[in-house]
């Protein structure tokens, strides 16, 4: 086959075989095929799209660049769960105990933070000592011994999608479903799974802000998990407002820390308990989506999703003294509080804008050798439709960069539109697609 011809014949508009892409992506992930021919196949699939066919096949080729895990050696069903990312989005942390107390094995990926959102791994990280780089027989191993593992992506599994990822980053091709669906997937297929739980955001926070795109998004990941023969379910979720109330890595983690010992916040628990009861039923441990949240919640209950949390916790190396007592992790320097500057109604939130907020805290990376802080971040009290009265509490900051203080507090209420007049709640789970 000939690079070019190829390049020529996606540039007009015309459909790759299964051979042609996986020619393609095989040559250039071998380096055969030099940046500047794989940028031009990459432009004309974007331009053009690439149908069904051929969204399955990259995946394909992109999935067997590398290792795929072999887990048939470990009883049960494995499912996970994706999330397109979001501010606040904390799911996987209380998830991933529910599922695995349930009896449904948990084998993730994960990722780092992207832009304005935040990263489990990033997340994970914020407990000293744990571990995301486990080798593939460790994986294997704490997934064996507690049947929930959350490490970060080897260099075994799907080469190709790092090469084209970093390709695509400075070649404007990101924002192509087609591509976004490949990237995704090639990676979620190679961990072993038998089932998948997708979580599509839409709103001020998502990536896909519209929820026709979310809803195009969802039916691709959708139609490539099924051609590989998947159980799959898919969530399109509000991202209009933050998820919980705290924003940041260690924030995160401890509020994950205290809905799983039983506290009540309701946006986060409704998202959470919606995605593990799918996973719960994928996993045949419920009959219903129905059924899978009671059991959800009862794992809550019973305490058995906070103690499956402290083992893999201790078992990734994590210090779970911090688990167990996490007010004693190290404080920020400065704590400043945001008061309402008048009343009225939460009609609308710039979600992106409380994203970057965290960032200026230290909470995320502007550039890619940026170094975290665990502790920076923000608790963001107010949800659309609350009532405001001058001086309420909007939000606290925390953060060691006392120069990013007062500019960070005008960008949080900046972030808020307030209506005198009331403004009705956002419906979180906007569709469930199977």
């Amino acid at each position: 086959m000939n690079p070019v011809e190829l390049i020529r014949k996606k540039r007009d508009g015309k459909s790759l075989t299964d051979d042609e892409i996986k020619f393609l992506v095989s040559n250039y992930t071998k380096r055969k095929i030099p940046d500047y021919q794989f940028s031009a196949f990459l432009m004309a699939g974007f331009l053009n799209g690439l149908n069904k066919q051929e969204t399955a096949a990259l995946t394909r080729s992109m999935l067997y660049s590398g290792k795929v895990i072999d887990l048939s050696s470990i009883p049960g069903v494995k499912v996970d769960k994706h999330s397109t990312g979001g501010v606040g989005d904390k799911t996987s942390l209380i998830l991933a105990p529910i599922v695995a107390a349930a009896g449904v094995k948990v084998p993730m990926i994960s990722g780092r933070a992207l832009g304005h959102t935040g990263g489990t791994l990033d997340k994970l990280e914020a407990i000293p000592g744990y571990r995301t780089d486990l080798s593939l027989i460790e994986y294997k191993s704490v997934l064996q011994k507690c049947g929930a593992v959350l490490i970060g992506q080897t260099k075994e599994i799907a080469p190709a999608d790092k090469m084209i990822y970093a390709l695509r980053d400075v070649t404007a091709t990101v924002e192509s479903i087609p591509l976004i669906t490949a990237s995704i997937m090639s990676k979620k297929l190679a961990e072993g799974i038998n089932g998948l739980v997708l979580d599509v955001k839409t709103g001020s926070g998502a990536f896909m802000r519209k929820q026709k795109d979310a809803r195009a998004l969802a039916d691709s990941l959708i139609n490539t998990a099924k051609s590989f023969n998947k159980k799959v379910i898919g969530f399109i979720t509000d991202m209009n407002q933050p998820l919980g109330n705290y924003i940041g890595n260690w924030l995160e983690v401890y509020e994950s820390i205290k809905v799983l010992q039983g506290e009540k916040v309701d946006d986060l628990l409704e998202v959470t308990l919606n995605l593990s009861s799918a996973m719960i039923y994928l996993g045949g441990k419920a009959k219903s989506i129905k059924e899978g949240i009671k059991i959800s919640q009862e794992m809550i209950d019973n305490g058995k999703a906070f103690e499956k949390f402290k083992e893999f916790v201790e078992l990734q190396g994590g210090d779970i003294s911090l688990i167990k007592n996490p007010d004693k992790y190290p404080k920020s320097e400065f704590h400043n509080k945001v008061l309402a500057e008048k009343n009225g109604y939460v009609e609308s939130i710039d979600v992106y804008e409380i994203g970057m907020a965290s960032i200026e805290l230290g909470g995320g990376r502007l550039k890619k050798d940026d170094v975290i802080d665990p502790k920076a971040g923000i608790i963001f009290y107010p949800k659309i439709g609350s009532r405001l009265k001058k001086g309420d509490l909007i939000a606290e900051i925390f953060t060691d960069r006392k120069n990013k203080v007062e500019e960070v507090r005008k960008k949080l209420l900046d972030a808020i539109k307030i209506s005198n007049h009331k403004v009705n709640k956002v419906k979180l789970i906007k569709q469930i697609l199977k």
